[in-house]
């Protein structure tokens, strides 16, 4: 998967987390969704550097 792909999909999954707590949960979730929303970032954030990486060794 490309990894605009899989940073679409954290963000889309991201927005839903804290768009189904404030709606449905009225915000009773707030600290287990920030944890998870932390936590997908990091994964995100993880992922492009591997990318990133890789892709500037190849261009060298």
């Amino acid at each position: 998967m490309k990894t605009y792909g899989v940073l679409f999909a954290l963000l889309l999954i991201t927005h839903t987390m804290t768009l189904v707590n404030i709606t449905i949960f009225d915000g009773q979730w707030n600290g287990i969704v920030l944890f998870l929303s932390s936590i997908l970032f990091l994964i995100g954030a993880v992922f492009f550097g591997t990318e990133f990486k890789a892709r500037r060794k190849m261009n060298t």
